[in-house]
């Protein structure tokens, strides 16, 4: 019965569910946030985008964890 919302294959539906898409926002800001504030405390940019993409690879575990 959970699933009861989902589209009968006519391809008008959610790309992603709710939940999802909050996941991977909040990823999101994680991994910018983490990215600004390595190349604000002095590093090189490659540097900063490998550290904001680390970030968010372990928001989105961690985010798919606690978000019910």
């Amino acid at each position: 019965m959970e699933h009861e919302n989902r589209t009968k294959g006519d391809g008008n539906g959610p790309l992603l569910s709710q939940r999802a898409a909050v996941v991977f926002l909040l990823a999101a800001l994680v991994g910018v946030g983490a990215a600004v504030l390595a190349a604000l405390a002095g590093n090189v940019w490659p540097l900063a985008v490998s550290v904001g993409s680390g970030a968010s690879a372990m928001a989105v575990v961690f985010f798919d964890q606690i978000i019910d």
